[in-house]
Formats: C-alpha cells, sequence, structure tokens
C-alpha cells in the first residue's frame, strides 16, 4: 500500500476554480473520508488522484511518486463507482477476471487473485450468476471484488452506497470497512452522507467550495466543529443555532438573548469583551428533557409546549420553542407525547458551542 499527498492541487473548468488549493497527506493504510455537500468539489479531487481528471495546478504523489502525468492505468489506483460499472453480458468470475486477463496477468496468479477476492466477499455461490442476478448489495460486492483482484496501493471509492437502500447501505458499510481492515489498504471514501463518514473514516476530511473546512478524526470534527458549517453538516440531527451576544453577569461570562443570560463555562469560551455578536450551538442531545436521557448535573432550566414530537421508536426528537426559535430535543427512552404538552428541560451549556456570527468561526476552545 502507499501513502498519497496532495500539495496546492487545483482544479479549473473553465474560468471556474472549483478546487481552490488543497494540501492533504494520506498515511499509508489510512481510511480516509471525503466528506460534503454536493458540488464542493470531493469527487473531482478523487479523480484527480485517480487520473481520471487532469490537474489545473498543484503535485499529487502515490507513494512518494509524483503521478500529475501518468495515466491511471500506471498509478497503482483501484476506483469503485456508483454505478458498479460491470459487464452485463460476463459472470461475476468473468467480471472480476477481465481487468487481469487484459492486463496479461498469469493464469494461476490470476485464479488466486479471484478466489481471495470472491472468499473476503462472500461471492463464491454467485460466480456463474450474471449482473442482473444479482441484488444491489451482491452488485457492488463485485464491483469491489474487481478493484481487489488488481491488488492496488491505493483503492478509491466514489459514493458506492448512494443506489442501496438503507438496509443494504448499513450492511455494505460495515462490509467495506470490514474488508480495509483486513487488507490494511489505503483507501480514500467520497460521500456526501456524513453518517458514513463518520462511522467509516480513521480520518475525515471536510470540504466547502473547493476548500478543506475541517479534517481530524470523526470524534475530534464532531466534538470541536472548526467552524458554523462544519457543526451544522457533521451530527444528526443538526445543532441548533441562537443569536445573541456576549455579555459578563456578576462576573459570569455567557451569552444573553434578548433578556435572557445563559452562562458559559469561562474555559470553553476563546473570545472577549461584551457585546460581540454571538451564535450559540446546542446539539439536540444536550437539551434533555426531564426523566429521559442522562440529565446534565449543572444547566439551564426551562419549560416549553413540545409544537410536534418525530417518534422514531428508541428516541423521539420534539421541536419545542426555546429563546424565541424552534429548537430540537432528543428524548431517550419516549413515550407518547401530544403536541401542546408541556415539558421541563434542562440545556447542557458545559456542552455548547459559540461561533462569531460574522465569520462563522469557532469561539469555543479546542
Amino acid at each position: 500500500m502507499a501513502s498519497v499527498s496532495l500539495r496546492n492541487v487545483a482544479k479549473l473548468f473553465g474560468d471556474t476554480l472549483a478546487v481552490k488549493g488543497i494540501d492533504l497527506d494520506i498515511d499509508d493504510g489510512s481510511f480516509v473520508v471525503f466528506v460534503g455537500p454536493s458540488g464542493c468539489g470531493k469527487s473531482t479531487i478523487l479523480r484527480m488522484i485517480a487520473g481520471l481528471e487532469t490537474i489545473s495546478f498543484g503535485e499529487i504523489r502515490i507513494g512518494g511518486r509524483l503521478v500529475n502525468d501518468l495515466p491511471a492505468r500506471d498509478r497503482r489506483i483501484a476506483m469503485v463507482f456508483q454505478s458498479y460499472g460491470l459487464y452485463p453480458h460476463m459472470s461475476v468470475a468473468e467480471n472480476l477476471g477481465f481487468g487481469m486477463k487484459i492486463a496479461g496477468t498469469a493464469k494461476a496468479e490470476a485464479a488466486r487473485r479471484l478466489d481471495r477476492a470472491a472468499s473476503m466477499l462472500g461471492l463464491e455461490p454467485y460466480l456463474e450468476r450474471r449482473p442482473s442476478q444479482l441484488s444491489g448489495g451482491q452488485r457492488q460486492r463485485v464491483a469491489i471484488g474487481r478493484a481487489m483482484v488488481r491488488e492496488p496501493e491505493v483503492f478509491l471509492f466514489d459514493e458506492p452506497l448512494s443506489n442501496l437502500d438503507a438496509m443494504l447501505r448499513t450492511q455494505t458499510r460495515v462490509e467495506i470497512k470490514k474488508l480495509q481492515q483486513r487488507l490494511g489498504a489505503t483507501t480514500i471514501f467520497v460521500t456526501h452522507d456524513q453518517v458514513e463518514a463518520m462511522t467509516l473514516a480513521d480520518r475525515m476530511v471536510v470540504l466547502l467550495d473547493g476548500l478543506v473546512a475541517q479534517q481530524g478524526a470523526p470524534i475530534e470534527v464532531f466534538e470541536r466543529p472548526a467552524n458554523r458549517f462544519v457543526a451544522s453538516f457533521i451530527g444528526s440531527p443538526a445543532m441548533n443555532f441562537i443569536e445573541g451576544v456576549l455579555a459578563t453577569r456578576s462576573g459570569t461570562l455567557g451569552v444573553a438573548i434578548d433578556d435572557l443570560f445563559l452562562p458559559i463555562p469561562g474555559e470553553r469560551i476563546v473570545a472577549n469583551g461584551d457585546g460581540r455578536p454571538v451564535v450559540l450551538g446546542l446539539r439536540p442531545e444536550h437539551i434533555v428533557p426531564a426523566g429521559h436521557g442522562l440529565r446534565p448535573d449543572h444547566g439551564f432550566d426551562f419549560s416549553a409546549a413540545v409544537n410536534f414530537a418525530d417518534m422514531l421508536g428508541n428516541e423521539t426528537l420534539l421541536f419545542v420553542d426555546f429563546c424565541g426559535k424552534e429548537v430540537l430535543a432528543r428524548m431517550q427512552n419516549p413515550r407518547m407525547i401530544r403536541s401542546g404538552e408541556v415539558l421541563d428541560f434542562r440545556v447542557n451549556l458545559d456542552r455548547a458551542h459559540l461561533f462569531d456570527l460574522a465569520t462563522d468561526e469557532s469561539l469555543t476552545r479546542a
């Protein structure tokens, strides 16, 4: 396997700068996920690494080797696409072996690789079937197997789960992660689904408008978002945001929202100065209904009528008014809630986030 490095990599489409100078280091054997909204540049970056898209500026190295001008076939990579890309007239075995046949791989070696891939992916019962006789998840496994038999230095996945239903997405996601761990393969995975990013990645790269908004271990990005975009994009349901100003009351720093004052632990805030416009960020799990979920020892208590309850089985999402804005709270161990029912809540301000209103940058200490 091999490391991958990008230095000031940019991509122009006509006069549009789609990727705006990316610097990344992807360690040998790591699982890195590019995540972000549609149009953020994640698939373009992947295609530049693969050699399917030319680089306008910068350098890409795979295993220390400069590959800017190398064709895709010489980069020692294998790519799995969203659309599977299987040959419909070929059997599973023929699909798996076609690339090796074209490359002139010796028959014994090709058979060894094919048998290994089929065994690891549970494809042995389907080797004589054609793609039309397979489920979506089985087709995706064939596409992964076709990449495996090439024994590449780097695996590239371009939204490979998008065509699967919810149950298959979860199952195939687990299979991909287990496979990567068994192979020790350097893997770059593109998705717009932050749940996939959180569960798969050793390191996630959050992209926005052709730039890296933040990168790091999933838990680090979730717990310490660098800006308001990352805070809103990573986490499901999304973080609640309420505008206010920094203020001091009786020597305590906090956020003033109209006539309400919410004290924030001083060690959490990196900013000073009363009157600074800020945005308070609260995740739904940190707005805790009384008797449901782990209630924080300290926090801000309020009561509110439930506007709407979204029952999900193991939890219920509650839409309530707080500080003049409708926010989302998460109820664990739920019961039936009717609209208009008044509940007591406690806000865990020890877990609150603050963002500068003008720049959207985090004001919360790492």
